[in-house]
């Protein structure tokens, strides 16, 4: 059945505002970790505010491991599913986990819940991708994978600042109920807009799964997981670089969150432009742009133009990674597209999780607020490595192809016979 284009853009702000929630409760805990640590986690506070907001850290990390267990789990179990179900039940598992995590009263349940609130987080941008793939049409893949993840970055000029305000005023356990709510929203919009789309009747667990057995979805999955840590090691801690290494009120955090949201934007639609216009080459200048804006920051951060100027740079290059590596694990994934748009966000979260971590023990081990932005740069140089290594890869087994090609048909030549 053909659609009117109003109804393909109501189906498409749908899926969006499904992102817009996403980013809400990924990325608000970033500028409210200082909130959270201190009244979750008050003995460590009262002692050492570097060990708690390195420890809050977790929660961070917690979100970004529920990706990874879920996204593949719940894509390569639910393929076969009619895909507007599935998205519904994605987002109804949201609202039951973000409203946990704003009720539950320690640390370790918190903990629990953010865990459980990620877990459709994969699934419902993959599947929510290949269903902007279909609305939009041939050859506009990569911007529909930016349409959806539009959501996200808009959460991150728009709503992760309020958000963040509000938790700053009214706690962060409002904060958090007011993300509960947008869910509930985008599960009536979903409901209401978007199209009922069959899933793969000939989906099946081992056929899903077979698509690791390529190697490319390896090296994708790479790329993705260790190059995109090193946004992630800046995101998490940008609050307490803001307050103690700029010297900024804390007022000032959500309005650097609003530069590196309008980041994010601009550098999610540069990105789908560029993944179809060029995969490869999109990868190599977004990791040569989050290299030299990584530098920058860590260089001038304490000042508070340099703070803004590569905060917004940061957000540009890492945000534009994303479509280019979403399409990618979409083309060399074969059958198994569900597994593969969801598994992209695995990786990434992968990336959350190592960052996140990996800025926390810097932080615990006294090296400051601005180590993790060294170790996100230091993290760049294997997602680079990586890239460059898929694409030797790929181009051997295209020569290997040819010549596969060329040699059959000299046998037929050969074996035709002579008249």
């Amino acid at each position: 059945m053909s659609l009117s284009p109003t109804r393909v853009r109501l189906a498409l702000l749908a899926l969006a505002l499904g992102g817009f929630g996403i980013g809400l409760t990924e990325f608000v805990a970033m500028g409210l970790l200082p909130d959270l640590a201190a009244d979750l986690l008050p003995d460590i506070w009262s002692v050492s505010h570097e060990r708690a907001n390195a420890q809050a850290g977790w929660l961070i990390s917690a979100y970004a491991l529920g990706v990874v267990v879920g996204a593949p789990t719940i894509a390569a179990l639910a393929a076969r599913l009619p895909r507007k179900q599935l998205l519904l039940g994605c987002v109804a598992l949201f609202t039951l986990g973000t409203l946990a995590a704003a009720v539950l009263p320690t640390f370790e349940l918190v903990l629990a819940a953010r865990f459980l609130a990620a877990l459709p987080h994969g699934a419902y941008f993959g599947i929510a991708a290949l269903v902007a793939a279909s609305l939009m049409g041939p050859g506009k893949r990569g911007r529909g994978v930016a349409l959806v993840l539009s959501g996200l970055t808009i959460a991150n000029v728009i709503g992760v600042p309020t958000i963040t305000y509000l938790g700053q005023v009214a706690g962060w356990r409002i904060a958090y109920l007011v993300v509960a709510a947008v869910f509930a929203a985008t599960f009536l919009a979903v409901l209401l807009a978007v199209p009922l789309q069959p899933g793969d009747p000939a989906a099946t667990v081992r056929r899903e799964l077979t698509i690791f057995r390529r190697p490319q979805v390896w090296l994708a999955l790479l790329v993705g997981s260790i190059g995109f840590g090193g946004f992630f090691a800046v995101y998490t801690y940008i609050a307490p670089v803001v307050t103690s290494v700029a010297g900024l009120d804390a007022t000032v955090v959500p309005w650097v969150l609003v530069a590196i949201g309008i980041g994010m934007t601009i550098g999610n639609f540069l990105g789908g432009r560029g993944a179809d216009s060029s995969v490869i080459r999109t990868l190599f200048v977004c990791f040569a742009a989050l290299g030299v804006s990584l530098a920058g920051l860590a260089l001038t951060a304490s000042s508070p133009v340099g703070l803004f100027f590569f905060a917004f740079l940061v957000g540009v290059a890492a945000s534009a990674l994303s479509p280019a590596i979403q399409t990618r694990l979409m083309d060399v994934a074969g059958d198994g597209q569900s597994l593969a748009a969801a598994i992209n966000h695995a990786s990434l979260n992968i990336g959350n999780s190592l960052g996140a971590y990996l800025g926390g023990v810097t932080i615990a081990a006294g090296f400051g607020y601005l180590s993790p932005t060294w170790v996100g740069l230091i993290l760049v140089v294997p997602g680079v490595a990586l890239a460059v290594t898929s694409v030797l890869v790929e181009r051997r087994a295209a020569r290997s192809e040819l010549a596969r090609g060329v040699a059959l048909e000299e046998d037929a030549v050969l074996d035709r016979p002579l008249t």
